[in-house]
């Protein structure tokens, strides 16, 4: 017999967040590694609010739904919000209850400020790698690194000379809008003598010959390469040796006991970057620039290490793929070089978690 399309609400609900989740759920092995991480920051959240006044919403929930968004491309905190008011899975995961209410959006505006100061995301980043069986994957001999560029959230048309201000009339065009018609055609525009009235940390630059150039930040990544794991991650301005300047920055805060190699493209291969490196003991497999005098030589490339290093150096490019299409960094929803790179951070770590359980049950 056919049953009727009748709406039909109980009164009453027996039903939790927790026994609608499946128990293979890929998000169960991933939550233990997050809570370890947000249990060892206690002490740093303690620090940041005030012992008196109203309770506010806990920062853990705050970062559990930041991952969230990385996690499922979420494109904006708003619509976040909405999925964590009628999603389960998102309930459970941050730890609200069926018949707790969503948090108004404002509070990640009232809080990122807070949490930016105490330098959470990459505390985190750190807490999630010093958890003794991930830190048992990683390896402090053989590193890679590379840097990408993340789209600032600024318009072209915002990049007016310095000595132009927001008072100052609109260049070109009859009505006088604030998106008034300009050619550019045959105007020369620097990162010396203009800047960005949206973003003033972002730099107009391009990746290579041939390439437009836009108004970006540049995104650096440290890989370890037993597993692909990402070691370190940092946010810079654009800049043509902005990739080994972060590389070194990266490298001295590694704490390894041995000699290390680092795998690079050949965008680092520079004498000076190669001297550095050799300098803090580190053997530098980069790829060789062969349209100039290459840095290195065949006293590294003969040795099969330099094989090793350079076919691996590739697997950095996913996590950049991810952090940039899953975890929504093509383009950021950010101004500043420390807000940004702050999600950058916190989605780097975010890429780690996706990756972690399958390799924590292949060992």
């Amino acid at each position: 017999m056919r049953g009727g399309d009748v709406r039909t609400e109980g009164l009453f609900a027996y039903v939790s967040c927790e026994g609608r989740v499946p128990k293979d759920h890929p998000l169960r092995h991933v939550l233990p590694l997050v809570d370890a991480a947000l249990s060892e920051l206690s002490p740093e959240f303690a620090r940041l609010y005030t012992p008196i006044g109203r309770p506010s919403i806990p920062p853990e929930k705050l970062l559990r739904a930041l991952l969230l968004q990385a996690f499922y491309s979420v494109r904006s905190e708003r619509q976040l919000m909405e999925q964590l008011d009628y999603n389960l899975l998102f309930r459970w995961f941050v730890g609200l209850g069926i018949d707790d209410p969503a948090w108004d959006v404002t509070v990640f505006t009232k809080n990122r400020d807070r949490l930016l100061d105490g330098d959470i995301a990459a505390k985190f980043f750190r807490a999630v790698l010093s958890q003794p069986q991930i830190k048992a994957l990683l390896s402090d001999e053989h590193f890679t690194v590379d840097g990408t560029l993340i789209e600032a959230w600024a318009s072209l048309k915002s990049f007016k000379p310095k000595a132009v201000g927001d008072d100052d009339p609109p260049r070109g065009g009859a009505g006088g809008g604030r998106n008034a018609e300009h050619d550019f055609h045959g105007e020369k525009r620097t990162n010396e003598t203009h800047a960005s009235t949206t973003d003033a940390d972002a730099r107009l630059f391009r990746k290579g010959r041939g390439k437009a150039a836009k108004l970006c930040h540049m995104g650096h990544l440290l890989m370890e390469n037993r597993h692909g794991l990402i070691v370190d991650a940092m946010l810079t301005p654009a800049s043509g040796t902005a990739e080994r300047d972060a590389a070194l920055a990266m490298l001295g805060r590694q704490t390894g006991r041995h000699r290390a190699t680092l795998g690079a493209d050949k965008g680092y291969d520079a004498a000076s970057f190669a001297a550095s490196l050799r300098a803090m003991k580190v053997t530098p497999h980069l790829a060789q620039n062969t349209s100039r005098r290459s840095a290195i030589d065949g006293r590294t490339t003969r040795h099969a290490g330099y094989v090793a290093s350079q076919r691996v150096r590739k697997r950095i490019e996913e996590a950049f793929g991810w952090i940039k299409t899953t975890g929504g960094l093509r383009k950021t929803r950010h101004r500043g070089t420390a807000r940004v790179g702050w999600m950058f951070t916190l989605t780097a770590a975010a890429c780690n978690l996706v990756r972690l359980p399958k390799l924590l049950e292949a060992t």
